[in-house]
């Protein structure tokens, strides 16, 4: 009767807001006549269709999320980094009322995952499986029983995740490789079975069941079928969703080591991996890609070789889309989040983020395509779980981790508002290129040009380094765009197509609704593993017309500064400069964890020449920009725009905006940049590597 109750108050909440929404909105709906110039074009925002709603936190209560699931009575249960577990009733904030807390259990280690069974709540904490229950029923925890443990090193890296339960009542978790301190650029597997995803019967016999996993921050069983995230990093090009089945190896080779015991289903070894690809175990410090002439493959090459390696169903492109994948849900078969029944939610912990996978099977296997779906949440996106009213529940930390949202913490709900965004619903491989399905019918005249879309496809390089560059990248020319009758689809005959490549797909502003209303994503990123077979559509070749010509930065660019007699300096000018005698002051910069600069404030004196050196002493790439005061995110957020230019590019937009520059300097490597101080004044410094350019800033203070 209770729960009765409380659903009845939610499905009233959810019809009021959206009752609310039409109010607000059905005057302008009612009395618009869209023109089809792009001046007239309507422009929407995420934050139109779907809100975001923070949950306010007591003060002494330091909620970094690590696991989030949904109680049977309605409440949340979350488990956070420190190693407790709360219990919040009234999270949908009915009548105006605040959530409460409860605590449930604490006194654990660094939970990142909860599950609800049978009366219980799960958790994987660092060395095991965890069975919570409270038996007198005072809303806390009584039993704290261990399912199933595993051994630990002591790395600092050696994180668990999970559990999710299989559909045979198995539990899964994954275990994280750690970073020797001496060696912290290449994971390792000390310990069985870090690297590893391990199955868990009910009464705890623990069973390895695929290895290649570096990070695998997220997992979930998607139709049945067990997935996890995975994270860049050494042999790790980009995140993106991998599905996995028993005695796979997904890419990272640390935890072979543990694939010859009798109990992995594994048949992939070490030396099938270093035969082909080299470990460079003997390399002077950290492993850096800086011979372009030295040999490489990809993952799927390797794939094609070797029995057992399995590439990613989906990547969601770094940089791109994001640099720390997290956990995901698929989205329920009902019409309570929107028309994105079935597909997949992923979370990034860096962009506070999260981005849409569309899956479908071709030839046996998953593929699909990845797009942004909603921005701006307040930390760093780690959990997702859905309420009982069908709102997602978004659980966040960045301590240690910095995130684009700006606080240590956070939950929040993701709220469907009600309204149809114009967006790409999905996109599906066909035997001669890709069909595009709308939200919205399309205007058919601008839809049907194939100049109003451009598909380019890459890929990256399979190697101990940490991530990789695009490579391979090659521009799709489009024969025809053919608009479905209903207005929904556009099917795109494309030349060309590439297997196992990643093809970055987009839409021009023109190809707006019949409405008028422009894209809210316009472009989109579809993994290629298989081409489909069927009919091909006959259609003449044509030669598409060229691009504009993008504008982005040439990093030997002139600087017209004006401060010095003389050719003028480049921006990225990395040698001395002839016409000078010495150099007036020498700075000294480099980075710390945590998406910091060593040396929040710098101070020169106008007209000085300057030799700055600047240091990477973190674990991820950044550059070191100088750009006008205030500007900082601005320029950030030109890089974010540039696409798969972007990394090639060191993230270096054309603006006037910046002024002195390094390119992406990796981590333990430096770049020493010369320029003259400008004018007296404040200027601001920063790394415009998407998510590092919101925290990751300094002021610089040029004296007269």
């Amino acid at each position: 009767m209770v729960i009765h109750i409380i659903k009845m108050r939610i499905m009233k909440a959810i019809l009021t807001t959206i009752f609310t929404c039409f109010i607000l909105t059905g005057a302008g709906l009612k009395t618009n006549v869209f023109a089809q110039s792009k001046a007239d074009t309507v422009k929407h925002t995420e934050k139109d269709y779907y809100q975001i709603i923070s949950l306010p936190i007591p003060e002494d209560i330091k909620l970094e999320v690590g696991g989030v699931c949904l109680m049977p009575n309605g409440s949340i249960a979350a488990s956070t980094r420190r190693g407790e577990i709360w219990i919040i009733d009234n999270p949908y904030m009915l009548n105006g009322r605040a959530p409460y807390y409860h605590k449930f259990a604490s006194g654990l280690h660094e939970v990142l995952g909860l599950l609800y069974k049978d009366g219980a709540l799960y958790c994987a904490q660092r060395g095991e499986l965890t069975k919570l229950v409270d038996k007198d029923g005072d809303g806390k925890a009584d039993v704290y029983e261990t399912v199933c443990s595993w051994p630990l090193s002591g790395g600092y890296h050696e994180y668990s995740y999970g559990p999710v339960l299989l559909p045979d009542g198995n539990f899964m978790v994954t275990l994280n490789v750690m970073f020797p301190n001496e060696h912290w650029w290449r994971g390792a597997s000390l310990v069985p079975w870090r690297g590893w995803t391990v199955e868990i019967t009910p009464d705890g016999k623990l069973m390895p069941y695929a290895t290649g996993m570096r990070s695998p921050a997220g997992l979930g069983v998607i139709n049945g079928k067990f997935f996890f995230t995975e994270n860049q990093g050494d042999w790790e090009a980009s995140g993106g969703l991998v599905e996995v089945d028993k005695g796979d190896f997904t890419g990272n080779p640390a935890g072979l080591v543990w694939a010859d015991r009798p109990e992995s289903p594994v048949k992939v070894r070490t030396s099938d991996i270093a035969s082909r690809v080299d470990f460079r175990n003997n390399a002077a410090g950290k492993i850096e890609d800086d011979d372009p002439k030295r040999p490489y493959k990809t993952l799927f090459e390797v794939a094609a070789e070797v029995p057992g390696v399995k590439i990613p169903s989906v990547y969601i492109p770094h940089y791109i889309m994001g640099n720390s994948t997290s956990g995901f849900v698929q989205i329920p078969d009902d019409i309570k989040f929107g028309p994105y029944a079935g597909q997949i939610l992923v979370g990034d912990q860096s962009q506070s983020l999260i981005n849409r996978v569309f899956l479908e099977e071709v030839k046996g296997q998953y593929q699909g395509a990845a797009f942004p779906f909603r921005s701006g949440f307040e930390s760093g996106v780690l959990r997702l779980c859905w309420g009982m009213d069908g709102s997602l529940f978004v659980g966040q930390t960045s301590r240690g981790w910095d995130s684009k949202g700006p606080k240590q913490y956070g939950l929040e709900r993701l709220v469907w508002l009600g309204k149809t965004p114009y967006d790409m619903k999905a996109v599906r491989a066909m035997p001669d290129g890709f069909e595009i399905e709308f939200t919205k019918p399309v205007n058919k005249k601008t839809a049907s040009d194939p100049d109003n879309y451009t598909i380019n496809n890459f890929t990256y390089k399979y190697h101990p380094v940490y991530g990789s560059d695009i490579v391979r990248e090659k521009k799709n020319n489009i024969d025809a765009a053919i608009v479905s009758a209903d207005g929904l689809k556009v099917r795109l005959v494309v030349d060309s197509l590439r297997e196992k490549y990643i093809h970055e797909i987009k839409v021009a502003d023109n190809v707006v609704s019949d409405e008028g209303t422009s894209l809210l994503h316009p472009t989109a990123y579809y993994t290629l593993n298989f081409i489909p077979d069927g009919e091909k559509l006959n259609v003449p070749h044509r030669v598409q017309k060229p691009l504009a010509a993008e504008h982005h930065m040439d990093m030997n660019m002139n600087m017209a500064m004006g401060t010095t007699k003389g050719p003028a300096l480049r921006k990225n000018q990395t040698t001395m400069p002839k016409t000078w005698k010495r150099v007036d002051q020498t700075i000294y910069m480099a980075t710390k964890p945590g998406l910091k600069f060593e040396k929040p404030e710098l101070t020169l004196k106008a007209g000085s020449k300057v030799k700055l050196v600047f240091s990477n002493k973190d674990d991820m790439p950044h550059n070191f920009v100088i750009v006008q005061k205030g500007q900082a995110v601005a320029v950030g957020e030109l890089a974010m725009k540039m696409g798969l230019d972007a990394v090639k590019k060191s993230h270096i937009p054309n603006t006037p905006k910046l002024l002195f520059n390094t390119t992406l300097v990796g981590p333990g490597a430096s770049q020493t940049i010369y320029f003259v101080a400008p004018a007296p004044g404040q200027y601001t410094y920063v790394c415009t590597v998407p998510g590092h350019f919101y925290v990751m800033q300094g002021t610089l203070t040029v004296e007269k």
